[in-house]
């Protein structure tokens, strides 16, 4: 699923008010340091629809060229992110954003780097026709599903009978997707579990680091709280990152959708969790590691009219720059069991 400036038509599918799940509704189980799933009241998880979701998260089929799946752009094997700098869709097209991990992105309220889809289910809908990524109108992708016996048996189950809509993938997609959560890291144990020894001790400087408003002042953003820890504060801010030599915003982010002047070059705040896993970092992809990532900060990232107040120049000594590194390879999680592909021969 690759990110870029192509929206998701409104009027490209129309939801059916009727649909909702039909199989036997289970609760998502979180994992240490995290709050409740959020769960909308016309898609409540089943286990028919997250195992129908997962299959299709793996298939190809909701591409054009049958080469390309959710999977193809957020890895399991690395924490559900894309190595890539740029994200490649059909034909090895590129697209202009580094997709984020998917880990855990049930806990965003907007969906995208520029914040343009409103939950999971709408997310769904747009890398299918995206001409970068999947290339396929919904019709066909419901054709393709449709005209496989065991994926009708399959929707039969988890939605109940009737022909195969794109509002019902779309949903067993969102449900799989709810299901992929990351916590119980080091950082949870030491700071929700009450384990003093999790976390080494530079981790825990780095930590100290991470939350002082005179050093880092990354919790401004990405935020702790007293009983769990999101790691973004789910708004957008300007870091000053990806301008061109002249110093102009290259991508106008949330501007995009909002038109708001001020909203010129922000994108979501990610979440940290599984950080060291999930490289390259930005929205483009810009900065290799987290070494990187943490120099770009203390030098208080690139000047623009529109960059975020709290940007600004840190002052790091190079074992606080180092500390602070290891405190991010402390929020690496436990992935989320059941999430990796099944094998999709019989389809």
């Amino acid at each position: 699923m690759i990110l870029t400036l192509v929206s998701c038509r409104k009027d490209a599918v129309v939801r059916e008010a009727i649909v909702r799940p039909a199989g036997n509704p289970i609760k998502i189980e979180v994992p240490l340091g995290l709050p409740p799933v959020p769960i909308p009241s016309d898609d409540p998880p089943t286990a028919e629809t997250i195992a129908l979701g997962r299959k299709l998260f793996y298939d190809g089929k909701l591409s054009k060229d049958n080469t390309i799946s959710c999977a193809s752009c957020h890895n399991p094997a690395l924490a559900f992110s894309d190595p890539r700098r740029l994200s490649q869709g059909v034909g090895g097209k590129s697209g202009t954003r580094n997709a984020p991990a998917v880990l855990n992105a049930a806990y965003f309220t907007t969906q995208f780097w520029d914040g343009r889809a409103p939950s999971l289910e709408e997310q769904a809908l747009a890398p299918m026709v995206n001409p970068v990524e999947m290339d396929q109108a919904h019709d066909i992708s419901v054709q393709k599903i449709d005209a496989n016996a065991i994926y009708r048996h399959e929707f039969e189950q988890a939605f109940g009978p009737g022909p195969v809509t794109i509002t019902e993938i779309t949903m067993a997609l969102a449900s799989f997707e709810r299901t992929l959560l990351s916590g119980d890291s080091p950082f949870d144990r030491y700071e929700y579990g009450g384990e003093k020894n999790a976390m080494s001790p530079a981790a825990i400087r780095g930590l100290s680091v991470f939350r002082d408003k005179n050093k880092g002042n990354c919790a401004a953003c990405h935020t702790i709280g007293a009983k769990y820890a999101l790691f973004s504060d789910n708004k957008f801010h300007n870091l000053g990152v990806g301008l061109d030599d002249e110093g102009n915003i290259v991508d106008q982010g949330r501007y995009i959708v909002t038109r708001v002047t001020a909203d010129q070059g922000c994108f979501r705040t990610p979440t940290l969790r599984d950080v060291a896993l999930t490289a390259p970092y930005m929205h483009d992809g810009s900065e290799k590691t987290l070494k990187d990532v943490v120099d770009f900060y203390v030098g208080g990232g690139s000047s623009n009219p529109y960059l975020d107040k709290e940007i600004k120049p840190l002052n790091l000594t190079g074992q606080e720059r180092s500390d602070l590194v290891a405190f991010l390879e402390s929020l690496t999680g436990k992935m989320p069991q059941h999430s990796g592909p099944e094998a999709l021969a019989s389809r």
